[in-house]
């Protein structure tokens, strides 16, 4: 079995590999925050995840595939975020946006044999994920598992990432 840190370690050079070149983007891992940095001056662009968490670079990895062109030249791809401390209103429209990106990151936890956790990214106000929230995640990974709407990077970062950690990801 591999420790988080050798894990991580596999995903970059996977993940750096397929887009370093083809999408001028690369993965680096130890930020204190999640974040991405468009591609600028001659400078490829970054997604950084937080500290040596693996779950978090699946997680900024998955917001990388379902942005578009646009999205992908803006910093944080152009997203508000509304730090710890969100009201149950704020939580609300947080989940509302982070249903398909928990889904990838779920397949890509899939892909990898790494327990995925449900996110509400609010721990400070003690509001876990609803249960709406997680059958709508949940709905969504099983439309992405069909391949019926798989964003075409994400299904090439998922079958490669089956492949590097050997497990079975489509039947």
């Amino acid at each position: 079995m591999l420790s988080e840190k050798e894990k991580l370690k596999k995903l970059v050079l996977v993940f750096n590999e397929l887009f370093s070149e083809s999408e001028n983007t690369e993965l680096v891992i130890g930020a204190k925050e999640p974040f991405y940095q468009a591609a600028r001056n001659n400078q490829k662009a970054m997604i950084f995840s937080r500290e040596d968490y693996f779950s978090s670079a699946l997680h900024e990895i998955a917001h990388w595939c379902i942005a578009g062109k646009k999205r992908r030249e803006l910093d944080d791809f152009g997203y508000w975020y509304e730090p710890e401390g969100r009201t149950l209103t704020q939580q609300q429209v947080f989940e509302q946006v982070e249903v398909k990106p928990q889904a990838l990151e779920w397949l890509f936890s899939i892909a990898c044999g790494h327990q995925f956790y449900f996110s509400a990214d609010n721990l400070s106000q003690s509001i876990d994920a609803s249960q709406s929230f997680k059958n709508a995640v949940t709905q969504q990974l099983n439309h992405y598992l069909s391949e019926k709407s798989l964003p075409a990077r994400a299904r090439l970062l998922a079958n490669s990432l089956a492949q590097a950690f050997n497990q079975q990801l489509f039947n």
